[in-house]
C-alpha cells in the first residue's frame, strides 16, 4: 500500500483496541501493540480485573501474539497518579464532580503515549475509542463514528489540534456489534470479554473505598434545604455529585436533589427538581479544535447527555453557553463539550453554573 504508515496501537487488554490493532494489519500498516502498566494490582476484596493491571496486560500480549505483533509496556504509573488521580481526588474533596477519563486522555494517551511511540519512530498512534478523524485539506477534525450508541467523543475534545494528524481511530466505520463479530471471526482471545464501565482506578464506583484505602477521611455535615431548613446529615461532600437524588437518606413530602455541594462549610444543599435547572454555565480549561468558534452550537453537559442548541462564545479564556432550554444538574468539574453536527469544536470544564437554583437563603 502507497500510504502505509508504522503506528503504536494503545491496547488495554479488551476488545476494542484489540481489534483496532487487527484492522490496522489488515489495511497493511506496520503496527505493534503498546500497554500502559497503571501500577495498579489485578484484584482486590471489592473489585474484579483491572485496566492497566498485569493480568489486562497478560491479555494484550496474547493478542499482539495472535497477531504477529510485537507488544511493549509503559509504565504510567506515575503519570497517573500526579496526572489523574491527585487531581481527581483534589476535585471531589472541593464538592466538584471531576471527569478523570478526559484528563487521562489528555494527559497520558494522547500525550505520554503519543510522544513516546513518536521517539520510537512510529508515525502515529491509535486507539480503540470510538471516533473519527476527518481530513479536509490543510486541516484535520474530530468527528462522531458510526455507532452513536457508543460515541466517546465527548472525552476527547482536549486533543491537542496540532496532534489530530498523528491520532487514529479504526473503529470509526463500526459498531459496537461488528467489533465483537470481527474479533470472533478472527480468533482473538478476547472475542467475549466484558467491556469495562467503571474508573480504572475506581473499579464498580466505590469510590468511599477508594478514599478509605488512601486513609481520606470525609467528614459529615448537615444537609440544608434551600430555604434554610437542616434535614439530616450526609456522609461526606465526596459522596454525592448535582442531580443525585437517591442515597440523601431524608425525608420529605415531594422527592430531592442535590443542588449544591458547599466544600467550605460541608454542607449538602438540596431542592425540589425545578430547582436543578440551569440557563446556562461558564467554563475554563477550555479546548478549541476549530479556528474559530460559531456563535450556536450543541452542548453536552455530561457524557450520557444528548446534547442542548445553545448560544456560545469566548472572552479572555472562558468559555459562556446559554441553553435554549433550561437543563438539569451542571455539575462543576465536569466538561460541557460542543458539536456542530457531526464535528466537535471544543470544549471546557464546567465552573459556573448560571442562573437556576442561586444559593441557599
Amino acid at each position: 500500500m502507497t500510504n502505509k504508515k508504522r503506528i503504536i496501537v494503545a491496547m488495554s487488554g479488551g476488545v476494542d483496541s484489540s481489534v483496532a490493532a487487527l484492522l490496522l494489519r489488515e489495511q497493511g500498516h506496520d503496527i505493534a501493540g503498546m500497554t500502559m502498566s497503571l501500577g495498579l494490582s489485578n484484584r482486590d476484596e471489592y473489585n474484579g480485573m483491572k485496566r492497566g493491571s498485569a493480568e489486562e496486560i497478560e491479555d494484550a500480549r496474547r493478542v499482539c501474539r495472535t497477531l504477529g505483533i510485537d507488544h511493549y509496556v509503559m509504565d504510567c504509573a506515575l503519570a497517573l497518579e500526579d496526572k489523574v488521580i491527585q487531581p481527581f481526588i483534589s476535585e471531589y474533596l472541593r464538592g466538584r464532580t471531576p471527569n478523570p477519563c478526559v484528563e487521562c486522555n489528555r494527559s497520558i494517551k494522547f500525550d505520554l503515549l503519543l510522544n513516546k511511540a513518536l521517539s520510537l519512530g512510529f508515525d502515529a498512534i491509535a486507539t480503540g475509542h470510538y471516533a473519527r478523524i476527518a481530513q479536509e485539506s490543510p486541516h484535520y477534525f474530530l468527528r462522531t463514528p458510526k455507532d452513536q450508541k457508543k460515541d466517546q467523543t465527548y472525552f476527547l475534545y482536549v486533543l491537542n489540534p496540532s496532534a489530530l494528524p498523528r491520532i487514529v481511530f479504526p473503529l470509526a466505520d463500526y459498531t459496537k456489534d461488528e467489533v465483537r463479530q470481527k474479533a470472533k471471526a478472527a480468533g482473538l482471545p478476547v472475542s467475549e470479554k466484558t467491556d469495562s464501565q467503571d474508573v480504572c482506578f475506581i473499579p464498580q464506583k466505590r469510590l468511599d473505598l477508594f478514599l478509605e484505602k488512601r486513609s481520606i477521611t470525609v467528614k459529615t455535615g448537615p444537609i440544608i434545604h434551600r430555604t434554610g431548613r437542616r434535614l439530616g446529615y450526609h456522609q461526606g461532600i465526596a459522596h454525592y455529585t448535582v442531580g443525585q437524588r437517591t442515597g440523601l437518606g431524608i425525608s420529605w413530602p415531594v422527592p430531592l436533589y442535590v443542588l449544591e455541594i458547599d466544600a467550605e462549610d460541608n454542607e449538602l444543599i438540596v431542592g425540589e427538581k425545578e430547582d436543578l435547572k440551569a440557563e446556562g454555565l461558564k467554563a475554563d480549561c477550555v479546548n478549541l479544535l476549530v479556528d474559530c468558534l460559531p456563535s450556536r452550537a450543541v452542548v453536552k453537559i455530561r457524557y450520557a447527555h444528548q446534547g442542548v442548541k445553545s448560544h456560545v462564545s469566548l472572552k479572555d479564556g472562558e468559555l459562556c453557553v446559554r441553553f435554549d432550554v433550561p437543563q438539569e444538574a451542571v455539575a462543576p468539574g465536569q466538561s460541557a463539550v460542543l458539536y456542530e453536527e457531526k464535528t466537535i469544536l471544543g470544549g471546557g470544564i464546567i465552573k459556573e453554573v448560571l442562573v437556576g437554583y442561586q444559593g441557599k437563603n
